[in-house]
């Protein structure tokens, strides 16, 4: 804008035409910098490399021969590509029968996570009844708690219900998640009301309203509190310290314990105990990747809800 003033009056500001030449001390956006913007990205890289170095350890030490492993562990690059640990995970070891046993719990924990955190969620965000805010606050206290502090409550449970040492003790105390939960209430709550008293008016039911439209809508959420119920059940170890002791029903983390624990004689074993890590791993990462864009929208609803 350009500024006149007049004899006997004080300044009078005039709209900026077009052939003004633009003011030469315009603010910069923050961060427009290039060498500012160059340096943010230096820095992810390098925590990006430091939290990916040990995964490319593991990668590197699983193909390498026990002497190699030993004398060079922080090696990502072996001497001599071998394969003899990963034949040896499938004919030396359990691991088939562990890799069944973890298949089997996970995928029946995942299903039943996603139902039971679906109705309950949708109950607490939807349904009125008396003392919701009561068990809603419940739900957040029990996400509050250590897990490792119920470990001996659920021996003591799993015991005297008959029920240690067996699939069930394996499967029933996970099915249900207190974040899962928390996850869908908040995304339910995101969805608008209206769309229900549609529905409500040509006569639809709770259980139908909550199966045939609420759900479908809700498909970031599910992704969200699928891969959480994946991941957490795939991985889950102290549960089954409590739960099993027979070697039959043991599952890939328990396994693996064992294996890390000494149970294969002498020796580091370095290239057996992280090729069969590795293999463990590859599941749950396989799966993040595919669905990572659902699962950081899932977070993104139950977050800007909550």
């Amino acid at each position: 804008m350009a500024v006149l003033t007049q004899p006997g009056s004080g300044p009078t500001i005039r709209p900026p035409r077009d052939g003004d030449p633009r003011p030469a001390n315009r603010s910069r956006r923050p961060g427009g910098h290039p060498a500012a913007a160059f340096a943010g990205y230096a820095v992810l890289v390098f925590f990006a490399l430091v939290f990916l170095y040990p995964f490319v350890i593991q990668l590197g030490n699983a193909f390498k021969t026990e002497p190699d492993a030993a004398a060079n562990p922080l090696s990502p690059v072996p001497s001599v590509l071998d394969l003899s640990s990963v034949q040896r995970i499938f004919e030396g070891t359990d691991f088939p029968l562990w890799l069944g046993n973890s298949t089997l719990v996970t995928v029946v924990v995942t299903l039943g996570r996603v139902f039971f955190a679906s109705l309950a969620g949708y109950a607490l965000a939807r349904l009125r009844f008396t003392g919701r805010r009561a068990v809603f606050a419940v739900v957040v206290a029990m996400m509050a708690v250590p897990p490792v502090v119920l470990l001996i409550p659920k021996f003591l449970v799993l015991n005297q219900l008959g029920l240690y040492n067996s699939y069930s003790a394996l499967i029933v105390p996970l099915l249900v998640d207190a974040t899962g939960v928390f996850v869908m209430k908040q995304f339910f709550e995101s969805i608008p009301v209206s769309v229900e008293e549609a529905a409500r008016i040509d006569g639809v039911g709770a259980f139908r309203m909550f199966w045939s439209v609420v759900l479908p809508m809700a498909r970031p959420a599910l992704i969200t509190v699928t891969i959480m119920s994946f991941q957490g059940s795939w991985n889950e170890l102290p549960h089954t310290l409590v739960a099993v002791q027979d070697p039959g029903l043991f599952t890939l983390p328990r396994g693996l314990a064992d294996l890390v624990s000494g149970s294969l004689g002498e020796g580091n074993q370095y290239p057996l105990k992280l090729g069969a890590a590795l293999l463990a791993t590859v599941p749950v990462a396989i799966i993040f990747v595919v669905f990572q864009r659902y699962f950081v929208r899932g977070a993104n609803e139950g977050a800007e809800k909550g």
